[in-house]
């Protein structure tokens, strides 16, 4: 296989796998407390509320992770783990792919599901047996976030950005740059009393909004919302009577079709261990590219025909 095809068959993997691996978990379970604590959000103003959400669902630190998102034809899947973001991303997701084009490209490389894990510096992606066949027997594949923002263009700009600064709050921050906050009402969720709120982020309003963020925080909320093809998202978000985010589903229009997604966080303050991959089974992205010709031809051929094509996030 040609190093161009190579690069945009594994660029694809980590673009598609890691960013909506984490995109789509900014939300929670059962809030069980963990670090954070407050009074409920009930009779207080929605802003009022969000912002109490954004602040201790930031200081909580970690949780579990469960979550299942489509994207149009490109993909559904499910995604479950721990995350910790106290001082720069970490953490372990199992990404399982249940349909679209990314399911047929993993079934190729044999398997429907890979682990993701999260570092400061760079993700790290497991890979089948198969697969490996192709990376001189080693399983893990690393992607620096910094080669993946130079050679993925606008989406690997995003990646970096989302992978480096991505926090269960960011829902909690579109919903204040909206502008447009409204309380739906009192649900239970996974046995625990939430408060449900509600709002539509337009990408093209949100400089004439009275956002509640600052203007270098919507001036990045608008790139990156622009990076990934985004005009309008619906949010909601249920909250805990602690101040903690326990569910949010969200739609919206991207480049790459309709996307919904529903996340769920458990045991706020939960321990996670993350460290890279043994160096004897992981092969750097970077690495593979100036070898060329990395993937070989069979399953690495059949999946560049299916990926290149339908990510829309490689050039």
């Amino acid at each position: 296989m040609k190093s161009t095809t190579a690069r945009r068959v594994t660029l694809s993997v980590a673009v598609v796998a890691a960013l909506t691996g984490v995109a789509a978990c900014g939300s929670s379970d059962s809030g069980k407390g963990g670090k954070a604590a407050g009074d409920g959000a009930i009779n207080v103003s929605p802003i009022a509320a969000l912002r109490s959400a954004e602040q201790s669902t930031d200081k909580a630190d970690s949780a579990k992770v469960r979550s299942t998102t489509s994207i149009g034809e490109l993909m559904t899947m499910t995604g479950n783990g721990a995350l910790t973001w106290g001082d720069g991303l970490k953490g372990n997701l199992t990404i399982t792919y249940t349909g679209g084009k990314m399911a047929d490209m993993m079934r190729q490389a044999g398997t429907s599901s890979m682990e993701a894990r999260y570092l400061p510096d760079a993700y790290y992606a497991h890979m089948s047996d198969a697969y490996a066949q192709h990376t001189g027997g080693k399983h893990w594949i690393r992607y620096s976030y910094d080669e993946l923002a130079k050679l993925g263009g606008a989406s690997g700009s995003y990646l970096k950005d989302q992978l480096q600064n991505s926090t269960p709050n960011q829902s909690v921050k579109m919903l204040l740059a909206s502008g447009d906050v409204k309380k739906v009402g009192e649900e239970t969720v996974s046995g625990a009393h939430t408060t449900h709120y509600a709002g539509t982020v337009n990408v093209a309003d949100l400089a004439s909004k009275n956002s509640n963020l600052s203007s270098d925080q919507l001036n990045a909320l608008k790139k990156q919302l622009g990076q990934a093809g985004v005009t309008t998202d619906t949010i909601d978000l249920w909250i805990n009577d602690q101040n903690l985010l326990v569910k949010k589903s969200e739609k919206a229009d991207t480049a790459n079709g309709k996307m919904t997604s529903t996340a769920y966080y458990s045991d706020y303050g939960v321990k996670v261990t993350a460290v890279a991959p043994p160096a004897g089974d992981t092969v750097d992205f970077e690495k593979m590219l100036k070898s060329g010709g990395v993937m070989g031809s069979g399953t690495g051929s059949g999946t560049g025909s299916t990926v290149a094509g339908g990510t829309g996030t490689t050039s």
